[in-house]
């Protein structure tokens, strides 16, 4: 008989010991499982969507709530700015490029975006069919939207009014898909797109777009209209120390930093997963000690069996990895299921998280599990060293008198 089927055996001679040592590794595995993919896409989806964003400026309240409004489109803006000082600070020599958003409707959950054509080079977006939105309730939707919301260039769709529910819809207005984007695995491909008059004459207001941020005469119609908020791209270094300062002192807007706030908001989340860590660590640290007490205890009773494989011709070498390999099967088929049970959780918290921005997926595999199998593997070994020494150098003679 091989050493791995002597090893399957012994260990399911007492299947509730196996079974309890199994459960243990995979549910300090599984935690560990969660907690790193999660935190992987959580810290990608904070750097692929502020990517070239070096400021947003909004109405005063929370720098986070604005970050989270009007980057990430997972919280509510803080307020609306007045065009015409937003078009000042879009004219700033430090500014080389500002992009103008308007939030404040949606389609069955996903958020309509009004904005300008500096939008798409802002986040290098490409045509997957269809072309870009030019005139008013044209709409050219994300990847996702198009496969979730079963659209298709041509149709027309209602917005509602608000940024999650469709309870007030803007009957006297359609949208129309004229494009699909290419997938761009960053926020856009949740979003439906349009220009600024759009979200402006949803809302009464039927003047025309904006001017350009170029042009410098103002209309007086301008005084009533709003932004949501401006992405700004810096022109010089210089800006950084001197641009949000003089937005915070000298105008009633406020400028918040997307890696800044990025940064605090993943250490707040940082400080939960910490203590998660540390407790799934703790449940691996009880999970090694029960496989060392039942591999033990389980010597003890099988010294006789050992002291006749012996005399039957087999090695100390052979006893030595048979007690291994017991360790090593039950710390494996534990991390596999951890693993394994970590995505299904994450998958199934997935299916029920309301925003699409920050939806996370459990069907990723990501290089660092393979640094949960080694630490099984070792486990495994620790776990099971000490036994097996014990195996090798048992005294063969001593045994068989004892019995």
């Amino acid at each position: 008989m091989s050493p791995f089927n002597i090893s399957w055996k012994n260990l399911w001679s007492k299947p509730l010991n196996a079974a309890l040592n199994i459960l243990l590794i995979a549910f300090g595995t599984g935690i560990l499982t969660v907690l790193l993919l999660a935190s992987t896409q959580i810290e990608d989806k904070l750097e692929k969507n502020s990517k070239d964003i070096d400021l947003v400026v909004g109405a005063k309240g929370s720098p986070l709530q604005l970050i989270l409004s009007s980057i990430y489109y997972i919280d509510f803006p803080t307020g609306n700015i007045p065009m015409k000082e937003a078009k000042a600070l879009m004219r700033n020599p430090f500014v080389k490029r500002a992009v103008p958003l308007a939030l404040g409707d949606n389609y069955n959950g996903v958020r309509i975006v009004g904005t300008d054509s500096n939008y798409i080079s802002l986040y290098g977006l490409k045509i997957q069919s269809g072309r870009f939105w030019q005139a008013d309730l044209e709409a050219t939707i994300g990847a996702n939207v198009a496969k979730a919301q079963n659209l298709k260039v041509g149709d027309t769709f209602l917005g509602g009014h608000g940024l999650t529910e469709m309870k007030d819809e803007h009957k006297e207005h359609a949208y129309q898909v004229v494009g699909i984007l290419t997938p761009q695995h960053n926020v856009t491909d949740n979003l439906i797109l349009t220009n600024i008059s759009s979200v402006w004459k949803m809302h009464g207001d039927e003047g025309e777009e904006h001017p350009d941020q170029n042009n410098n005469n103002a209309t007086d119609h301008d005084k009533d209209r709003e932004f949501t908020s401006l992405l700004i791209q810096y022109r010089s270094p210089m800006a950084v120390a001197m641009f949000p300062q003089m937005v915070n002192q000298t105008t009633t807007m406020q400028a918040a930093s997307p890696a800044q706030e990025s940064t605090r908001l993943f250490s707040l989340i940082g400080i939960g997963v910490d203590t998660l860590q540390w407790f799934a660590l703790l449940i691996m640290l009880i999970a090694a000690v029960s496989v060392f007490v039942n591999l033990y205890n389980s010597l003890k009773e099988r010294a006789y069996d050992l002291a006749i494989m012996r005399t039957l011709g087999a090695s100390k070498s052979k006893l030595f990895f048979i007690i291994i390999l017991e360790g090593l099967i039950l710390t494996l088929i534990g991390t596999f299921i951890g693993i394994a049970l970590g995505h299904g959780i994450l998958q199934w918290i997935g299916s029920y998280q309301e925003s699409s921005q920050a939806r996370i997926n459990g069907i990723l595999f990501i290089k660092e599990e393979f640094y949960l199998l080694a630490a099984g593997l070792l486990i495994g070994i620790i776990a099971a060293i000490i036994p097996a020494v014990q195996a090798y150098r048992s005294n063969i003679s001593k045994i068989l008198a004892k019995n």
